[in-house]
Parts: C-alpha cells; structure tokens; sequence
C-alpha cells in the first residue's frame, strides 16, 4: 500500500480509514506510545517478523487473527529472531 515510513499516529489513522479488522505488526514500542485499546479494528503485535522465525507459529498467528476483537491488543509470541540462528529454527 505504498505506507512505508508513515509514522505511527498516521499509520494507525489510514488504518481505521481504509476499515481493517486487524492491524498486524512486530513493533513491540508501539503499545506504549499509542493508544491502541478501544480502536475499531484489533492489534496484534508479534515478538518477531522474520519469515524464518515466524513460519513454525503460522497457525498460532492465524489462531490469534481468527481470534482478535475490535480495540484489543494481543501480543502473539513467535520466538525471537537471533543472528546466525539456523533458517526455521526457534
């Protein structure tokens, strides 16, 4: 969608403008400096966003989507990327 480098606030504003239910994202900062609760679309932040990492929790994510209600916040635990860390290793 071409929102690379919107900031937070704005990003947040497109959000609820263009009508997602769910707000994906490894920014693990932005609970703390926004207001996420009570938005019409639910948030899920994710520990890590590295493909390699993430693809063995893929259901747990998909669980957490199907999952997520309007104007929570759900923090989904997929690991951590570490450097060097073998490709699909936890």
């Amino acid at each position: 969608m071409n929102w690379g480098g919107i900031k937070n606030g704005e990003l947040l504003k497109l959000i609820e403008q263009e009508q997602f239910h769910v707000f994906v994202t490894g920014d693990k900062s932005m609970a703390s400096q926004q207001r996420l609760e009570g938005r019409p679309f639910a948030v899920l932040i994710m520990s890590a966003i590295n493909w390699p990492v993430i693809r063995p929790h893929v259901n747990r994510i998909l669980t957490a989507i199907v999952q997520s209600v309007p104007g929570k916040v759900t923090t989904v635990d997929c690991g951590t990327f570490r450097q060097g860390q073998p490709f699909g290793a936890d």
